[in-house]
């Protein structure tokens, strides 16, 4: 088995990439899967695609850049950033964790408060989104002569200071990060490998996906492929009472979520290759969330699609927790599912 590279998955959780402002980890990308494919471009939407070229079938896989975090939409005198959220941010959850301001003149770090913190007070409830205050430090006159304004992003400041510890990833954006690593990585293996299989194969790394998946359903659109595989992540939820999903047990199947039915015949095989290969896998059939899969699914009459995560504690917050040894699963799967892949799966 290949060693699990620490340093890439470091800098790519390091990255920084709030929905609409990807830029930095689509190079790193960009960067990273060249040597590898026969071709690397990006669509008018900020998608980046690396394509290995072969014949049939044309399979998409896909993993979104875009991570959660916060953007300035109001300055006040005292300097305080007022803020809006991108993606699925709990106020709560990120209190006293610091945001990276990044501008054309530097970059700041700031401290994510609300007025009672800062003054010192016991919380009486739980804040808001429109609670939420950016403490920097400077004045107002300050902030806009260092290039910040409204429409500045505030993505979250990396906390991976235990990052691959005892097995574990400990970091920001796992999701979806730790997907990107996954077809880096698996492109890197398909290189080296002499395999007998010949698809064309597209790595498909999509913006916007915390904000309804604005990149994926263009990209397919543009690709036309027979299949798509999208590789995410989920909330592992094995502190409950009544876990279903665990980090430890493999990656989990999308039988359903919260707006996506994943294709039987894909599922089906996938379960088959996983137990022929001796790879763990789980199923997943959820009420709420979705992934790029809603949108690629019903693009252009319609595109045969399915779902791979890695299960991850603390998903969206400022540090998550995942296991190197499902991350390690995920790539085994789609190693052995591209030697042989299906020319055409149907309902």
């Amino acid at each position: 088995m290949a060693k699990f590279d620490k340093d890439l998955m470091k800098r790519l959780v390091g990255a920084l990439g709030i929905s609409g402002n990807e830029e930095e980890v689509r190079d790193l990308i960009r960067k990273e899967i060249k040597p590898y494919v026969d071709e690397v471009y990006v669509d008018n939407i900020g998608n980046l695609i690396a394509v290995k070229k072969g014949n049939k079938p044309k399979v998409m896989l896909s993993a979104h850049m875009d991570e959660i975090g916060l953007l300035v939409k109001r300055i006040s005198e005292n300097g305080f950033l007022h803020c809006t959220s991108v993606g699925d941010v709990d106020a709560a959850l990120v209190m006293g964790q610091t945001v990276h301001i990044k501008t054309a003149k530097g970059r700041l770090h700031g401290v994510i408060t609300i007025r009672e913190t800062s003054a010192g007070k016991l919380l009486k409830q739980l804040p808001s989104i429109e609670d939420v205050v950016i403490d920097t430090g400077l004045t107002k006159k300050q902030l806009e002569e260092f290039g910040v304004e409204i429409g500045t992003p505030l993505p979250f400041e990396d906390n991976s200071c235990c990052s691959a510890e005892r097995g574990l990833i400990f970091g920001k954006a796992l999701d979806n990060r730790v997907g990107c690593y996954v077809l880096i990585e698996l492109a890197r293996r398909l290189k080296k490998t002499n395999w007998k299989g010949n698809p064309e194969i597209y790595f498909v790394f999509t913006v916007q996906e915390e904000v309804g998946s604005r990149g994926a359903k263009p990209s397919a659109f543009n690709i036309q492929p027979d299949w798509g595989l999208i590789v995410d992540t989920t909330h592992a939820n094995d502190s409950f009472e009544e876990p279903s999903r665990f980090i430890g047990k493999g990656p989990c199947i999308t039988i359903k979520d919260g707006e996506f039915i994943g294709n039987k015949c894909i599922n089906g095989w996938l379960r088959d290759i996983a137990r022929k290969s001796k790879i763990p896998v789980q199923l997943e059939a959820i009420e709420t969330g979705t992934t790029d899969a809603s949108m690629i699914q019903t693009t252009a009459g319609g595109v045969p699609t399915s779902v791979l995560c890695v299960p991850v504690r603390n998903i969206h917050t400022t540090i998550g927790i995942s296991l190197i040894e499902d991350i390690e699963d995920t790539i085994a799967l789609l190693e052995e599912v591209m030697k042989k892949p299906p020319l055409v799966c149907l309902v």
